[in-house]
């Protein structure tokens, strides 16, 4: 798998947070908890390294605005590919601000960026939109969800913090019961998690 020197450092505040060390391995549980630390007046950046380490405008530090990786982590882009990757929760109210900066961005990235979408996955709520989000991909719904659960959560103030309620939500985008379970419950589902669970903890994030 190709290595970059690149690390999108999706909200320099720290908002949404999750465990306190998630890239040691020797920690038996997750953190069962999600605090907001969000701190005022940063507004969210999006932020890389240039192949040689050097910021790619002045604007930017390491240390105060981004992170470099040490050591450098597999990607799974191809090796001409530089790959820039969200890590988010459907609940936490900055990633829901930055989504629709994150969708115009998108528009306009050069080619040679490859960019993933990753859930957080650290304390069971996280897991069950994790789950929904890797079920609406399954399906073939994620481009077309993937903004209705930020405003199913944020402006009609519906957690979807059952399978229940879940399951309601994607019969409203014709989804039945039976497709919803099959592919919630579904082994490629679980992978998914668990490889997110892995990113989480090699790239140490510890918040969203």
């Amino acid at each position: 798998m190709p290595k970059q020197t690149w690390l999108l450092a999706l909200l320099a505040l720290g908002a949404c947070g999750g465990p306190s060390d998630p890239a040691d391995e020797s920690d038996p549980a997750l953190d069962p908890q999600s605090a907001v630390t969000a701190e005022q007046g940063i507004e969210p950046q999006l932020v890389a390294t240039d192949p040689a380490g050097s910021p790619t405008t002045g604007r930017f530090e390491m240390g105060e605005h981004y992170l470099r990786l040490s050591p450098t982590q597999p990607t799974s882009s191809n090796p001409d590919q530089v790959e820039v990757c969200e890590v988010f929760w459907y609940g936490c109210p900055h990633c829901n601000e930055l989504d629709p900066l994150l969708e115009q961005w998108q528009e306009q990235k050069p080619d040679y960026v490859n960019f993933l979408r990753v859930p957080a996955v650290w304390n069971p709520t996280l897991q069950l939109h994790a789950r929904a989000f890797y079920t609406a991909e399954a399906l073939g719904k994620g481009a077309e969800m993937h903004t209705e659960f930020f405003r199913e959560i944020h402006e009609r103030r519906n957690a979807l913090d059952t399978e229940p309620k879940l399951q309601e939500f994607f019969g409203r985008f014709g989804v039945d019961a039976a497709a919803f379970k099959s592919a919630f419950d579904s082994f490629a589902v679980q992978a998914k998690l668990q490889r997110a669970d892995e990113l989480s903890r090699r790239y140490r994030i510890d918040g969203v």
